[in-house]
């Protein structure tokens, strides 16, 4: 049998990232109670809003999958803020999303310029994001975590590492009791490119994580809601297949409501659309608005900035509860 090289991951180097140039601050990231008045209308925004007040007043789940630009745009508090309400039930992420809200919770910042660092091959390469990562999964694993509960669980049991670890949505989750998963690609992130990579805790901790996903998507059933907001791969194709997984254990979900946050104009997206159009390949609007809802329920999709429509959602929700 014929076996390839493997690159030997062990002489990879690191670099501190103490001194590190970020893009985003804590002390960039919008502010709820004091951000400006709702700047996003829509008319699928209003329906949204509808929705999710009425699946929680009814105790339906509210779940979340979300991109990690999200973070990046400064919206974390945003994230905090629904489900400190009660708005959003669980949370998820890539896992992009898990180790920019980490560096957030360490380092005060995250976000590196990737342009010049791809240029001399330090991109990723930093010390403390990839050792207390790993190790954190590592630890998970062997004590049957799931990746976010891992993290969290590593933030609390080491807090003179992560001063701001009030500012991470992932630790704010974990002291809530409020799931946050992470579903990861092997190679998509910079904590693989750490020598302590542990691929094997890294895919159970995510594994885990998914069972969790598919167990609050049960708690759609039978008129939740589902958001995907900016995951235009991951978070669409793991919720398509978390919902064949709840409707195959006699979950129906025939009244749930999915809305998908992005900003690709799809025109009439619940029009019929053929492999010849390009619309056809975008996954969210096939995975996350029209498939889901084919037995009812409705899909929805608001165009847009994040940094607009998410501070929309979350003020209308509060204006709607006045």
């Amino acid at each position: 049998m014929f076996i390839p090289e493997a690159i030997d991951f062990s002489i990879t180097k690191t670099y501190s990232a103490a001194k590190r140039h970020n893009l985003v601050t804590v002390d960039t990231l919008r502010e709820p109670d004091t951000d400006a008045d709702a700047l996003f209308e829509s008319d699928e925004l209003d329906i949204l809003v509808r929705q999710i007040r009425n699946a929680r007043a009814k105790g339906y789940g509210v779940t979340c999958f979300y991109g990690a630009h999200v973070i990046k745009c400064g919206l974390s508090k945003y994230l905090i803020r629904l489900i400190e309400d009660g708005y959003i039930t669980h949370l998820a992420s890539n896992g992009a999303g898990s180790i920019h809200d980490f560096e957030l919770a360490f380092l005060g910042g995250t976000s590196e310029h990737v342009p010049t660092a791809i240029e001399d091959g330090s991109f990723g390469m930093w010390e403390e994001t990839g050792a207390w990562m790993n190790e954190a999964i590592l630890e998970g694993a062997k004590q049957g975590l799931g990746y976010g509960q891992s993290l969290a669980a590593y933030v609390d049991a080491h807090p003179e590492r992560f001063p701001y670890r009030d500012r991470c949505v992932f630790y704010r989750a974990y002291q809530m009791g409020v799931p946050a998963t992470y579903h990861v690609t092997i190679g998509t992130d910079i904590i693989h490119q750490h020598p302590k990579a542990d691929f094997a805790a890294i895919g159970q901790t995510s594994g885990r994580d998914f069972a969790f996903f598919c167990q609050s998507l049960t708690t759609l059933d039978p008129a939740g809601v589902h958001l995907n907001i900016g995951s235009a791969v991951t978070g669409a194709e793991v919720f398509l297949k978390a919902l064949s997984i709840a409707r195959n254990q006699g979950h129906a979900l025939r009244e749930i409501t999915t809305a998908n946050f992005d900003l690709i104009p799809l025109g009439d997206y619940k029009a019929p659309v053929g492999q010849d159009q390009y619309e056809y390949y975008y996954r969210p609007r096939k995975n996350v608005i029209n498939r889901p809802v084919s037995l009812g329920g409705i899909g929805l999709y608001l165009c847009g900035n994040h940094m607009e429509t998410i501070p929309s959602l979350w003020r209308k929700l509060q204006l709607t509860e006045d």
